[in-house]
């Protein structure tokens, strides 16, 4: 099982410290995959850079030029694309100079439609000023971000690395509340898992997902998060032992325990593992990935 951590005190636009080097705002955008809201994060004092700045909300930049007064603003680390992290990026740096840094997407990604649907949308529009697809630093006074690819959720996914506090900022990558949505095209399972191994080697002590609470006891959680992918995989293969099957078909079987309005996501996530299962040899698929493609064990 894996040991979700749920409860998060706060109220929505006011500045909370966190650490000795961190703040945070949470906007008011909570939903099914937001859990409470986009959590943005200010590292520093004096000059500080702003992670995932969030939606495009006119009420959320002025709730983080607020909790900025009086200081510089001098990088705007994005984590990813989706419309949750990146939108407001443009602003905020409109509105204070700062520099942009993430990762752009090669080319456009196909949008989904009918049941299948994104767990977020697309940022189009995000293109970083300065490029961290290869990893890279950022620093301030008294702060260093780190930046490590962490491919997986989208194939743009940056986690941060503050090296002060032996921390890291982990966007979609892990979250406490929720298990990672993986989205084909753009997420890829083999991505992913190698992704969360790359983490689990570096002994954080904290975890800051942009959305919900910390994660401090790190180690137990990524294990228990990657035990957790190994067991959804184990149970395609034991129901496709029972005859060929389509992910629409399984999704209702095997994610019974979850809220209907996840299926969707849930599709994904299993047309990412079995593209992960194709790849090691065994499933074999009756056409090209999608939901209503026959799959069977090899």
């Amino acid at each position: 099982m894996i040991p979700y951590v749920r409860e998060i005190a706060f109220e929505y636009g006011v500045v909370q410290d966190v650490s000795p080097l961190i703040r945070r705002v949470i906007a008011n955008n909570p939903g099914p995959f937001t859990y409470k809201g986009t959590g943005t994060y200010i590292v520093g004092h004096g000059e500080v850079a702003v992670i995932d700045p969030g939606p495009d909300d006119p009420a959320h930049l002025a709730a983080i030029l607020k909790a900025v007064a009086g200081e510089k603003v001098i990088a705007i680390p994005v984590t990813h694309h989706h419309s949750d992290h990146s939108p407001l990026a443009g602003p905020l740096k409109a509105a204070t100079g700062a520099t942009i840094y993430g990762c752009a997407v090669a080319g456009h990604e196909a949008e989904d439609t009918g049941e299948v649907k994104m767990e977020a949308g697309h940022d189009h529009d995000f293109r970083p000023d300065v490029s961290l697809c290869g990893g890279g630093a950022i620093a301030g006074p008294g702060w260093t971000l780190e930046a490590i690819p962490t491919p997986g959720h989208t194939s743009n996914h940056i986690c941060y690395a503050l090296k002060e506090e032996n921390a890291l900022f982990s966007g979609d990558h892990i979250m406490g509340w929720s298990t990672t949505v993986i989205t084909p095209p753009d997420g890829d399972m083999t991505a992913y898992l190698e992704s969360l191994q790359k983490v689990r080697d570096r002994n954080f002590a904290t975890l800051w997902p942009t959305h919900g609470p910390p994660i401090r006891e790190v180690g137990p959680f990524i294990d228990a998060y990657a035990a957790h992918r190994q067991e959804r995989m184990d149970q395609i293969l034991l129901a496709l032992a029972d005859g060929p099957g389509r992910i629409r078909d399984l999704v209702p079987r095997l994610y019974r325990d979850v809220d209907e309005r996840l299926w969707p996501a849930a599709a994904r996530s299993m047309l990412a593992a079995m593209i992960h299962l194709e790849r090691g040899g065994d499933v074999e698929a009756g056409g090209p990935p999608g939901p209503d493609t026959v799959y069977r064990l090899a």
